[in-house]
C-alpha cells in the first residue's frame, strides 16, 4: 500500500477561523482579573471630565456609587480607589482623617456594593501633601522614610475601618508592607489584605493621572520610586515585600516593564498584579483618536500582552469597557 506522501506541517489549521482561534488560545483575559482605578474629588456635585485621560472621570460621590455598580454589573474583580481632598497640608492629614474623601468614598462604595467586587485603596499621602511627595519631609526637604511609615500605619488603620477590602502602599517606603501589616493586625482587621506596590519604576508615564489627582508634586520622586534600568532590584523589593506579609505584589507600570512582570512571576508563589498606567492609556486613546489605531483591538492586545507576561491581576483604566469586549470575544 503507498502512502500520499507527507506535507509540511501548516500551523495555519489553527488559525482558520474565530472558533479554532478560540479553542486553542494560549492566554485569556478574564473580567474578573480586571482592576478599575476611579478617582473621587471632595466638593463635587458633578463628575469631572480629565482632559489628559479621555473618558475617565473625578467623580462625585453620587457618580462615585453608580460607577460602581456599573463596575460590578461588567463583572470587574475590583474597584481601586483614590481621593482628591480639597485642602492639603504638609503632613498629608486627610489621608488618616476618618471624614477624609477617601475613607469616605471607601465606606460609599463598600455600603453600595458590598462583597461584590473588591473594594481596595491607595495608601500613600502624594494626594493629601500640600509639597505632592508620597511621604513626610525632614526640615531640609528629604523624604523621611520611617516618620512615613508612622502615618502610613495610621492610614491602613482608617482605610480598614472604612470597610476596605484590601489596600494598596504605593509609596516605596523601605519597610512599608511589614508596618502595614503589623498595624491591621493589632487593630483587629487581619482579613484586609495587601496589595503591595512592590516594584513601583520612577516613570514618565504617570503624567495624565498626576493631572487627575491635581497633584502638587514639586521636584521628583527618584529617591525613592525604582531606576526604570534596573530589574534585579526589583526581584529584591519583591522578596522583601513577601517576607513582610504582601498577600499581592505588583508591577507598575506595566507594558514597558513586561520583562520585569515576567520575572517577578518567576520568583514568587504570591499572585502578581500590573498597573496599566495613565501614560500607557492615553498614548492609545490618542493614537486612536487621529485614526492611527484600532482602538479596541489595541486595547486588548495591550491587556492581553500584560497577562502572557505572568499578571494575574491587571489595574486598567478601560476595565469595565474591556470586560464588556472580552466576554463577547470568548
Amino acid at each position: 500500500m503507498s502512502y500520499p506522501e507527507i506535507r509540511p506541517r501548516r500551523p495555519r489549521r489553527l488559525r482558520r477561523n474565530p472558533a479554532v482561534r478560540r479553542l486553542v488560545s494560549e492566554t485569556r483575559v478574564d473580567p474578573a482579573e480586571l482592576v478599575v482605578p476611579m478617582f473621587v474629588k471632595e466638593g463635587l456635585t458633578e463628575p469631572r471630565a480629565i482632559g489628559s485621560l479621555p473618558g475617565v472621570l473625578q467623580h462625585s460621590r453620587d457618580s462615585l456609587r453608580k460607577a460602581a455598580v456599573e463596575a460590578v454589573q461588567a463583572g470587574v474583580g475590583g474597584i481601586m480607589l483614590f481621593g482628591v481632598p480639597e485642602q492639603r497640608d504638609p503632613t498629608g492629614s486627610g489621608g488618616t482623617d476618618p471624614n477624609g474623601i477617601l475613607n469616605v468614598a471607601i465606606r460609599d462604595v463598600v455600603a453600595e456594593v458590598g462583597d461584590a467586587t473588591v473594594v481596595m485603596s491607595d495608601l500613600c499621602l502624594d494626594e493629601f501633601t500640600s509639597h505632592g511627595h508620597c511621604g513626610l519631609l525632614t526640615p531640609d526637604g528629604e523624604v523621611d522614610n520611617d516618620s512615613t511609615l508612622a502615618a502610613y500605619a495610621e492610614m491602613a488603620v482608617a482605610q480598614a475601618a472604612a470597610g476596605v477590602g484590601m489596600v494598596g502602599p504605593s509609596g516605596m517606603m523601605d519597610g512599608q508592607v511589614g508596618v502595614v501589616r503589623r498595624a491591621l493586625d493589632a487593630a483587629g482587621y487581619q482579613d484586609v489584605s495587601v496589595l503591595a506596590y512592590a516594584v513601583k519604576y520612577a516613570s514618565a508615564f504617570y503624567g495624565p493621572f498626576r493631572e487627575a489627582v491635581e497633584s502638587a508634586l514639586e521636584g521628583d520622586r527618584r529617591t525613592y520610586q525604582q531606576d526604570p534600568a534596573n530589574l534585579r532590584e526589583s526581584l529584591r523589593e519583591v522578596a522583601l515585600d513577601v517576607a513582610e506579609g504582601a498577600d499581592l505584589v505588583m508591577v507598575k507600570p506595566a507594558l514597558p516593564y513586561l520583562d520585569v512582570v515576567s520575572a517577578v512571576r518567576a520568583a514568587v508563589d504570591v499572585p502578581v498584579a500590573a498597573y496599566q498606567v495613565s501614560g500607557e492609556y492615553a498614548m492609545v486613546e490618542a493614537a486612536a483618536a487621529n485614526g492611527w489605531i484600532d482602538r479596541e483591538r489595541v486595547m486588548l492586545e495591550t491587556l492581553t500582552s500584560i497577562k502572557r507576561a505572568g499578571a494575574q491581576v491587571i489595574l486598567t483604566y478601560w476595565a469595565v469597557e474591556a470586560a464588556g469586549l472580552l466576554r463577547h470575544r470568548y
